[in-house]
């Protein structure tokens, strides 16, 4: 009788790590040696029984998912088959996509499950083994010596499918209640999320202007006063977007120069 292969479970939600658990008891090549939901629970357990795969979040409290890795190579252990978990973590999806590493983005079907797991099965009885724990091992050393942190795209989720918009095509963000659209090359895409959480992932050339809107400084083409200490911020396409004075020190420390008009 062929041997199953044994699973651990990280995962920090409780709700999504019951569910995945559930999902691979229905397997009958997995056995579920365990779950967790912090990376030293995960280390503990993997000391006491190494497994064939991890179902790993990148994202957990205390040391990230990246981190129990990297404490499993210190001490000399040999890595599982990783599928990565994740909600909505560009580095990670762009470290995945550069090495050729499969993942699972939140929330995800039963469906996009079984496939991850088909394509894990596949390496795990095939050569590729090797040349996959490889991939990962690259993927380690660049997210700790901090290679490519800035993920400089947006993930944009629509229609079932994902796509990554480059930072350099976005010209403006605006709120729209609970979404963000972005203005990227006379498109707009709606993102469920707040403009401080996208604040926290574009890099230099975007500043915020008001409490509903954020700007890639690369695009303005002129500045004009508005009242009571305001401006106007005209882009290079035409659109006009207003500055509120409690940003203005933000858009000049961001331009290098004073706003005195």
């Amino acid at each position: 009788m062929k041997a199953k292969w044994s699973v651990l479970v990280v995962e920090d939600e409780p709700v999504t790590r019951e569910h995945i658990c559930a999902l691979v008891r229905e397997d009958s090549d997995l056995e579920l040696a365990g779950s967790c939901s912090t990376a030293e629970e995960a280390l503990r357990l993997l000391d006491e029984k190494p497994v064939d795969l991890l179902l790993l979040d990148v994202q957990l409290p205390g040391p990230d998912g990246f981190e129990l890795l990297r404490a499993l190579r210190a001490r000399g252990r040999e890595l599982p088959l990783v599928i990565f978990i994740t909600a909505y973590d560009q580095y990670a999806l762009r470290a995945f996509e550069v090495h050729a590493l499969d993942y699972l983005l939140k929330p995800f079907s039963q469906k996009r499950f079984r496939e991850a797991i088909g394509r894990a099965k596949s390496r795990l009885e095939s050569a590729r083994l090797h040349e996959t724990l490889e991939r990962l091992q690259a993927l380690l050393n660049a997210q700790g010596q901090g290679q490519g942190r800035a993920p400089q795209r947006l993930l944009i989720k629509s229609g079932g499918r994902i796509a990554f918009l480059p930072f350099d095509e976005i010209d403006y963000i605006e709120a729209e209640g609970k979404y963000a659209l972005v203005h990227a090359k006379g498109r707009t895409h709606r993102l469920r999320e707040s403009l401080s959480a996208l604040e926290k992932k574009l890099d230099a050339r975007f500043v915020r202007v008001h409490r509903s809107a954020i700007v890639n400084v690369e695009r303005l083409k002129e500045i004009h006063p508005w009242f009571h200490g305001d401006l106007v911020l005209v882009l290079q396409d035409g659109t006009e977007l207003k500055a509120s004075r409690r940003y203005k020190s933000l858009l000049e420390e961001r331009l290098g120069g004073k706003l005195s008009l």
